[in-house]
């Protein structure tokens, strides 16, 4: 193998949301950056792409609703650098029974972490959005009014192209196939499939369902991530209603908590169209998807009867419009994995993967913590202990929850 150009303080390899993150965040801080992609830049076979991902700061789970707030202000941050927006704020609205474990632990966290919310019974969520939604007996909602859509594929491109305007070196079509420490020297070797070697001081590798693949290759150490293909659909909306469901007339990005757990944003990509999906997916194979039977099935059929039941009359509910697939890589508790890898790469290598669905919203602030961990070794400001790659070790199961699962065991966690 040659190498292949300069030297780099770092290299991060994987540039969906969390790598061009990191890379610009590396880059903001003076470092020199190379970032590589094993396809095309701004390809749809991950986890990056598509019309929509929803913003939101209510969690049942106490540890991200800061780390969504500090991403708020990034995403701002970073349109205002570049000149565009690709956030549009809504409001958004949690939803499901009132003994929900889950949507009670929602409702404990929001004043803690100063989140306005609102706690409304069926009645009053009627007249908030016009009779959109029907609520069924003991079910609440709770409204807070820090949501929004993202427009995926464009808020990639922006952070790359912010990447650029500091510096970063991008390089696609670059399968890395190994890395390694450079034994004479410090630091790393990243190896790619073509034959190419780059070397960087440090390394961060965010390559998404494909973590546990050139994970196992590198160290033979697997982890628990489990990739998983998801289908997300589009509903018509009824004639008359299109205006109802439009962020304009402050239509929210939604989670129905129970079985299924249903997820949902305005009417903004495709005229007419509303987007409502069931969170979860099918195991898979990044490498050998099946395209054809991976769209459909309980993810499409279990939606179906959640329309009829709170959106009746607002929504055709006979069969979605039209469906787009996607993937994300799943741990067992749901949680992110960040951390360092460890054993014979001590520092110097940083992974982070295992978003679970519900980490693209978190692009800005894991791009922060990361570039922090790269180059200081630490990320101030951040808890990162439930992101330790060792609580698989401790426990198969991950981080302990209070709260019952959101999905059932055959689909996992939420694409968002």
């Amino acid at each position: 193998m040659e190498f292949s150009g300069d030297r780099f303080d770092v290299v991060v390899v994987g540039a969906g949301i969390m790598g061009s993150c990191t890379a610009y965040e590396v880059a903001k801080r003076g470092q020199k950056v190379l970032l590589l992609e094993q396809f095309d830049f701004l390809h749809h076979l991950g986890s990056s792409h598509g019309e929509s991902r929803t913003i939101r700061a209510t969690y049942p789970e106490a540890y991200y609703a800061s780390m969504v707030q500090e991403s708020y202000r990034l995403w701002e941050a970073a349109q205002s650098e570049i000149g565009y927006r690709v956030l549009t704020k809504t409001p958004h609205l949690d939803i499901g029974p009132a003994s929900n474990k889950s949507l009670q632990c929602v409702i404990a966290n929001c004043e803690p972490d100063s989140i306005n919310a609102q706690i409304l019974h069926r009645s009053q969520l009627h007249d908030m959005f016009s009779g959109a939604f029907q609520l069924p007996d003991q079910w609440i909602g709770v409204v807070t009014d820090a949501g929004g859509v993202i427009k995926p594929t464009k808020a990639v491109a922006m952070f790359q192209a912010l990447a650029i305007r500091r510096g970063v070196v991008l390089r696609d079509r670059m399968e890395v196939k190994d890395i390694q420490r450079d034994e004479e020297g410090g630091g790393i070797w990243v190896s790619a499939a073509g034959g190419d070697r780059f070397w960087g001081r440090k390394c961060v590798v965010t390559v998404g369902a494909w973590m546990k693949k050139l994970v196992k290759a590198v160290t033979g150490r697997v982890l628990p991530i489990q990739p998983l293909h998801t289908t997300v659909c589009y509903w018509k909306i009824k004639e008359g209603h299109e205006k109802e469901f439009s962020p304009e007339t402050a239509f929210p990005t939604f989670a129905s908590y129970g079985e299924p757990y249903i997820y949902g944003t305005p009417s903004l990509e495709f005229p007419g169209l509303i987007k409502i999906a069931m969170h979860g997916g099918h195991p898979c194979d990044p490498d050998r998807r099946d395209w054809a039977s991976g769209s459909g099935g309980v993810l499409v059929d279990s939606v179906i009867p959640w329309i009829e039941r709170v959106l009746e009359g607002r929504v055709e509910a006979g069969k979605p419009v039209m469906k787009q697939d996607c993937m994300y890589s799943m741990t067992p508790d749901g949680d992110f994995i960040v951390d360092f890898l460890g054993g014979e790469f001590g520092k110097e290598v940083v992974v982070a993967g295992g978003f679970s669905g519900h980490g693209f919203k978190m692009g800005p602030v894991v791009g922060r913590i990361l570039a922090e961990l790269a180059i200081l070794g630490e990320a101030a400001g951040f808890e990162l202990k439930h992101f330790r790659l060792g609580r698989f070790e401790e426990d198969p199961k991950g981080n302990a929850k209070e709260f019952e699962d959101q999905v059932s065991s055959h689909v996992s966690q939420n694409h968002e």
